[in-house]
């Protein structure tokens, strides 16, 4: 109901802006609804996949292999711990 409901305002503001979301809106609605339904995301693993980049953007710089992956292991310990 909600998609129609978009779907008429998406019409009475005849604009190309509001076209094009309702457009991206239907093509990926299977999507949309599970998410509604399940409140299923891939937050946490996105959250993970941050905090290694941040971590190996961390260790720029660092040419022994052992203090880098000292670095490493106390950003990660500091992580855990707050």
């Amino acid at each position: 109901d909600e998609r129609m409901r978009m779907g008429y305002f998406a019409q009475i503001a005849n604009m190309p802006e509001t076209t094009k979301l309702y457009d991206t809106v239907v093509a990926w609605w299977d999507a949309i609804e599970v998410l509604i339904v399940t409140g299923a995301t891939t937050a946490k693993v996105e959250a993970g996949n941050t905090g290694i980049k941040n971590i190996k953007r961390t260790g720029r710089g660092f040419r022994n292999p052992e203090n880098y992956r000292t670095r490493i292991l106390l950003a990660s310990a500091a992580r855990a711990v707050a």
